[in-house]
């Protein structure tokens, strides 16, 4: 066991409540780190799809580590790859990012729902975040496939006053955070957010349990996902270009199954107006 691996308390504590907090387990890099995120969005245009920011809605990249080399190397970060290892094996593939400039509210919802596979989000605010600032909200125990309390949990997406209140007043965990904070949680584990300003900075990292070979199409089911981003490949050139044997681990399985993607994008751009900014 490394100094960066998971205790089995915390190990214990995210298998039981779906998510963890690491403070300031970046606060060493978060100036370089913040640069690279900012100059990614300088090169392109500064937000949504090559155009100006627009402060009532999300701009959204994707891949978003993968256009800038310090990003990619995140991979490789101790703390993220230790953090990774003890949550997904050593062998987990990483499953793309986004960068985001957020706006207004995130209601409350999953990022999927695998009741086999693990897959997680590493998410990475570059703004100090309370309650009231937009800070994540996860509603803890959530995440449990076939659970009585996460199945009727799952219809407050379509019905969001389904008990009467407010999404913000819903019982849930606001999990206020400063640059340089790792949050972590199971894809499947219900958050939010409320109360946000008109530019909030985030990027994620997505990464899941590597894929056995008789479910491989769930993993091209979920690349195919990602043609709404107007994507040709699963990874970005740099991400590739820039990965050692290490970093190739955990690009190979998207790499080999991604095929299919360049042609559901080419029809995704015939008939949407802009990508996806989700």
């Amino acid at each position: 066991m490394s100094s960066h691996d998971l205790t089995p308390e915390q190990l214990g504590f995210f298998d039981t409540f779906g998510f963890l907090a690491l403070p300031g387990a970046l606060a060493d890099s978060v100036a370089e780190i913040t640069a690279a995120f900012e100059e990614i969005w300088a090169t392109r245009g500064g937000g949504h799809n090559g155009k100006a920011h627009d402060p009532t809605q999300r701009s959204c990249i994707v891949p978003f580590i993968d256009q800038h080399e310090r990003l990619c190397a995140l991979l490789e970060e101790p703390c993220i790859y230790g953090l990774l290892c003890s949550l997904l094996g050593n062998d987990f593939n990483y499953m793309g990012s986004d960068g985001n400039y957020y706006a207004s509210d995130t209601p409350w919802h999953s990022d999927g729902w695998h009741p086999a596979l693990r897959y997680v989000k590493i998410a990475l605010y570059l703004d100090p975040l309370t309650r009231d600032t937009g800070c994540l909200r996860v509603i803890p125990g959530s995440h449990n496939a076939g659970d009585t309390y996460s199945e009727k949990l799952k219809e407050v997406r379509e019905n969001p006053l389904l008990w009467g209140v407010e999404g913000k007043d819903l019982p849930a965990i606001a999990l206020e955070s400063d640059p340089g904070d790792v949050l972590v949680f199971n894809h499947n584990l219900k958050h939010a957010a409320f109360g946000g300003g008109t530019q909030r900075r985030m990027f994620t990292i997505n990464c899941s349990q590597r894929v056995p070979d008789d479910q491989i199409s769930e993993l091209k089911d979920q690349i195919a996902s990602g043609a709404r981003f107007w994507i040709d490949r699963m990874y970005g050139e740099i991400m590739i270009a820039t990965a050692n044997a290490q970093r190739l681990v955990h690009l190979e399985q998207g790499m080999a199954n991604d095929g299919h993607l360049a042609a559901l994008s080419a029809k995704a751009r015939e008939q949407m107006t802009e990508p996806s900014r989700g």
